[in-house]
């Protein structure tokens, strides 16, 4: 059995507008449509949590896609609480050892080809993510932002989501965390803290996470392109 989580709780501040991001729509659907869509449309997903404001007006009350349970719980003020949030409101007979991925609300261009890469080395060890190769160059800024150097890329990575972990580690991972006052910026870093080393899979770089009205437009054009292949080859790419 495996389950998704979706932290959908924050506001999308950086996008602005008075529609939370994850409820714009591209290609007709709004973003968390289109990320719960393709984690749930995984034959091994069994389900999907999705932690939401307490005030949030946009939720579409959906209680099922795909066939399978869409559940929902109040997330909290950080990522990382909304996803500790809905890690402990799964149901009973989600266990400790069940795997988890957490995907992102506002990254709705998932490919299945990269979830199934994922699931299989999660599996295998203790956790991974997906992610792909720094292949610009870094320039680290002083206060005035001019570049004070030039930082070696090698071995850097950008994380992506989903990240996959057993349930109970990630629970113990991210609860330790708050309880030190250190807020995570993903489900990685709060089992890095933990010891945990996980394994970095390379991923399409169009699993964009939309932060800026540039990235909707971007995706908006991803989507076409998809949908175009598809009419053409008669199944998703």
């Amino acid at each position: 059995m495996i389950w998704a989580v979706l932290p959908a709780a924050g506001r999308g501040t950086r996008f602005g507008g008075e529609i939370p991001k994850q409820y714009l729509e591209v290609a007709g659907q709004p973003l968390i449509a289109h990320a719960l869509h393709a984690l749930l449309a995984h034959p091994r997903v069994a389900g999907a949590m999705v932690a939401l404001s307490a005030h949030d007006a946009h939720w579409p009350g959906w209680t099922s896609l795909q066939g399978k349970p869409v559940l929902r719980c109040v997330g909290g003020g950080e990522r990382a609480d909304s996803v500790l949030a809905a890690l402990q409101a799964l149901p009973a007979g989600v266990g400790d050892d069940t795997l988890i991925l957490v995907h992102d609300a506002a990254r709705p261009n998932l490919h299945a080809v990269d979830l199934d890469r994922l699931i299989a080395i999660a599996e295998q060890g203790d956790g991974a993510i997906l992610g792909a190769p720094v292949r610009d160059t870094l320039k680290r800024a002083d206060e005035s932002g001019r570049i004070q150097s030039t930082e070696p890329r090698e071995r850097l990575w950008r994380a992506f989501t989903p990240q996959a972990f057993r349930r109970g580690a990630l629970t113990a991972a991210l609860e330790r965390a708050r309880a030190d006052g250190v807020v995570v910026t993903d489900e990685a870093m709060a089992m890095e803290r933990a010891g945990v080393r996980p394994l970095l899979v390379e991923g399409r770089e169009d699993n964009l996470k939309v932060t800026t009205p540039t990235d909707l437009r971007l995706m908006e054009l991803l989507f076409e392109i998809r949908k175009h292949h598809t009419t053409e080859q008669g199944e998703s790419v």
